[in-house]
């Protein structure tokens, strides 16, 4: 990915899932922004975006974080909004036996104390093998993978839902229900 691609891949995630107030810009419930005006937002806070520019990181995206509407003529980010104007509407799935989340080692003591929240985000992140998870703690620093017995949690009635890049989510994870 070239710095330019990284760069705006950066901003369109922000704008898409934390601040498009920044830009003026306006998401619908889904998270779906209309990309001529992303383009027209983006111009006038001094940003240069085009629609070929736009298409080539939603194909080029390793971890496939944003998606493109049918039409083409629509954008979102696919999951991780903190803004409260965008509610994704996912439909509740049995999660498997276990899922797991990847930390930082300094996070510990206070997630086994405290459960795991969603922070600013919408939902608690997890995923389905370990190998995802310890490269989502390693971001954070020294990771540490936290095992989540998750059809357990279920059975309880907690709800989880999947995103459409395989992610697992759920409203929160009471230390309870965690390993180390």
């Amino acid at each position: 990915m070239s710095k330019q691609h990284g760069e705006v891949s950066k901003f369109l995630s922000y704008v898409l899932r934390h601040e498009p107030q920044a830009i003026g810009l306006t998401l619908d419930l889904e998270g779906w922004a209309d990309i001529d005006s992303l383009i027209a937002c983006a111009q006038q806070s001094g940003r240069s975006l085009d629609v070929a520019l736009i298409r080539n990181i939603v194909d080029s995206n390793d971890k496939k974080r944003f998606a493109l509407s049918e039409d083409g003529r629509r954008i979102r980010a696919v999951q991780g909004h903190s803004t409260d104007t965008v509610a994704l509407q996912h439909e509740p799935l049995q999660p498997p036996e276990f899922l797991h989340h990847g930390t930082a080692a300094r996070f510990l003591d206070s997630i086994m104390a405290q459960g795991l929240r969603p922070g600013e985000r919408h939902h608690v992140h997890l995923s389905a093998d370990i190998s995802t998870a310890t490269a989502v703690g390693k971001r954070y620093g020294t990771p540490v993978v936290l095992r989540i017995d998750a059809l357990r949690m279920h059975r309880q009635g907690f709800v989880f839902f999947q995103a459409d890049i395989g992610v697992w989510l759920t409203e929160r994870v009471p230390a309870e229900f965690l390993s180390a």
